[in-house]
């Protein structure tokens, strides 16, 4: 890739608004087995923001992948493969259910490097949220685009996931959840429904777990690690895949900042840690 795309690139900029529907919080409360007690003014839990705020994408404008084809907000890079790798996310104030609330977007860096698996380019992303001209939260996005899977390819090597945890909790995730949530998020991306397609053509052993539904339950996870506390802010890194051929866990232990958690996959490996902060 030559300097020129990249520097046309980065700085674009779009924005999107959209009303924070009582509706579809209460739809995601049941995906993730609760009641539906949210209620018009509660504040819209950290995250669930994945769930507002989503391209409208025509069918027509789709990859083979089911994902949006890129080209019209982030540059096609000639990568097929996308994986969500985490990002920061920043908390002024809380968004609300039934809030009007404006999102603007902008590609901050794109990055190319060579790696195990050949071509990799990174993209940040940073989302700002607004209500009435008022700032209430960043999230700043990792997005990795890869090459495709070779036949027979190993995974990169794996982290163990840290021995000391305080506190865990155990999900069983099925093909039911995340179809549910690709259709709360209005993602058609195939790997997290396709079964076939995602070992034939992405090389994965079974359907993928979304990242952002995985941050979303350790998130989840760590608010009650917070009591009172409000939350400011919490780090987010994607490290492997998760799959629904086996229940995972998710763990973590407390730290004065806040909590720091992870998800453990089956065979003891780090996929995924959030790292919270509790304001001061």
């Amino acid at each position: 890739m030559s300097a020129a795309p990249i520097d046309a690139t980065v700085g674009r900029s779009e924005r999107v608004s959209d009303t924070l529907d009582l509706r579809q919080a209460r739809l995601m409360q049941l995906t993730l087995d609760q009641s539906a007690t949210l209620e018009k003014g509660d504040p819209l839990p950290p995250f669930w923001h994945y769930l507002y705020f989503n391209p409208q994408i025509q069918a027509s404008d789709l990859g083979a992948d089911g994902h949006e084809r890129l080209g019209r907000f982030i540059p096609d890079f000639g990568l097929p493969r996308r994986m969500w790798a985490g990002g920061e996310v920043t908390v002024e104030k809380p968004l609300r259910l039934g809030e009007d609330v404006e999102k603007i977007s902008t590609i901050r860096a794109i990055e190319e490097k060579s790696g195990r698996t050949g071509r990799l380019c990174f993209v940040t992303v940073d989302h700002d949220f607004s209500v009435a001209g008022e700032h209430r939260l960043r999230e700043t996005q990792k997005i990795v685009y890869r090459e495709a899977a070779a036949p027979g390819a190993m995974p990169p090597p794996a982290t163990p996931a840290p021995d000391d945890a305080t506190f865990s909790q155990t999900v069983i995730p099925d093909p039911v959840m995340l179809f549910r949530y690709s259709a709360l998020i209005f993602y058609g991306h195939r790997i997290h429904y396709d079964a076939d397609y995602t070992r034939t053509q992405e090389g994965y052993p079974g359907l993928v777990v979304h990242g952002p539904l995985i941050a979303t339950l350790l998130v989840r996870l760590g608010l009650e690690r917070l009591g009172t506390r409000r939350l400011k802010s919490f780090v987010i890194r994607a490290m492997s895949p998760l799959f629904v051929t086996a229940p995972f866990t998710l763990e973590g232990r407390d730290t004065e900042e806040g909590a720091t958690l992870w998800a453990r996959s089956p065979d003891g490996n780090t996929a995924m840690t959030v790292t919270l902060h509790a304001a001061r």
